[in-house]
């Protein structure tokens, strides 16, 4: 049983091998980095969603104090001319606007964290993807140096002839010393 496992041990390694060499690193670890790029582009897009969301939440939330105002002064008016109907039409009216208003702080105060959250995330992205730049460029780097040397070397083969003119001229100089 023990040997059976150690073969297929040794199968599985060399298997492992033969697919570490087909997969090509260098290409996967490019592909990587577009991904990664990707992926932080999406989530630049969303930060600036994001942003734009709570520029409008905080539109709206002044859009809301000023309304509050008017329905003050429109108040203070109903109350001096003793019209009640008229006053419980817009304290409800207050009710509505102060009740949207603490709705919009709630969801203002969970956009703040997501856009911390997002902010934080991108940064960390952002060193990562710079890590797997570099590490790209010291594997393309590596795997061009070997094929540039494999395929810059000269042609080494020597023909008969050359060695007969080298072995005259060898001998001919030997005789002169």
């Amino acid at each position: 049983m023990a040997l059976i496992t150690r073969i297929s041990r040794l199968f599985r390694a060399d298997l492992h091998a033969v697919l570490d060499r087909i997969e090509e690193p260098d290409v996967l670890l490019r592909q990587a980095v577009r991904e990664m790029e990707d992926a932080l582009l999406r989530d630049e897009q969303r930060l600036k969603s994001l942003t734009l969301e709570r520029r409008q939440l905080d539109s709206r939330r002044d859009d809301i104090a000023q309304s509050l105002r008017s329905i003050e002064e429109e108040l203070d008016i109903c109350f001096a001319s003793d019209k009640d109907d008229l006053a419980r039409a817009l304290v409800k009216r207050k009710l509505e606007a102060e009740r949207f208003g603490k709705l919009l702080s709630r969801k203002e105060q969970t956009l703040q964290a997501a856009l911390a959250e997002m902010g934080k995330r991108i940064d960390e992205n952002r060193a990562r993807l710079e890590g797997m730049r570099q590490k790209a460029e010291v594997l393309a780097e590596e795997t061009e140096t070997p094929q540039q040397e494999r395929w810059a070397t000269p042609d080494v083969s020597v023909r008969d002839a050359d060695v007969e003119v080298a072995f005259l001229r060898e001998k001919q100089r030997r005789k002169a010393s």
